[in-house]
């Protein structure tokens, strides 16, 4: 029999592991637009590798969603709009022809990982990926979460999140960035 539990780590799991990494409010405030802006900037060449209607971009966002909703249905739902939002965008973008295309691939990622960078600088610590390369799925439902969180939803997530999150820290000092250097 198959363990689900083996395969899909909770969302707190999840959550935990990235929050971590993320305590600095300037670090988050610096996620809150690099993540968004990289996602964007990946849909539009995905925009572009279409099969009978269907792109790449469409099939992997709707898998991403699909995991979001099973870990939870409300961030999940939150998800599907911005999601779905940044997909519109992303095409929208692709549709400008390829040299605009590009032009906007390369502002938006070079630019959300230069904002991503800043931010891990004044949080002291790598990035989660740097770790766990899956943690890049988890940052845009990390930045829902956190949205959650502030208008007071999920108290008791938040709660075992950050608790969790602080064990973790002081479990890993080796995630530091000044304990590298």
């Amino acid at each position: 029999m198959l363990n689900y539990s083996e395969i899909v780590k909770t969302l707190e799991d999840q959550m935990s592991t990235y929050a971590a990494y993320h305590q600095d409010a300037r670090n988050k405030a610096t996620h809150f637009i690099g993540v968004p802006a990289i996602v964007l900037s990946l849909m539009i060449p995905l925009a572009w590798l279409r099969f009978e209607g269907i792109s790449a971009a469409m099939v992997i966002t709707v898998v991403l969603l699909a995991y979001y909703l099973v870990l939870d249905i409300w961030l999940g739902l939150a998800m599907c709009v911005v999601m779905g939002a940044l997909l519109w965008l992303g095409q929208l973008m692709a549709d400008q022809g390829t040299l605009a295309g590009w032009i906007w691939f390369a502002v938006l990622f070079v630019g959300g990982w230069i904002l991503q960078l800043v931010g891990h600088v004044f949080e002291g610590r790598k990035p989660a990926l740097v770790d766990n390369l899956f943690q890049i799925f988890i940052a845009p439902l990390f930045l829902a979460a956190e949205a959650f969180f502030a208008l007071g939803y999920k108290p008791k997530l938040h709660a075992a999140v950050q608790e969790r999150a602080q064990r973790m820290r002081n479990q890993r000092p080796d995630a530091n960035l000044t304990a590298a250097a």
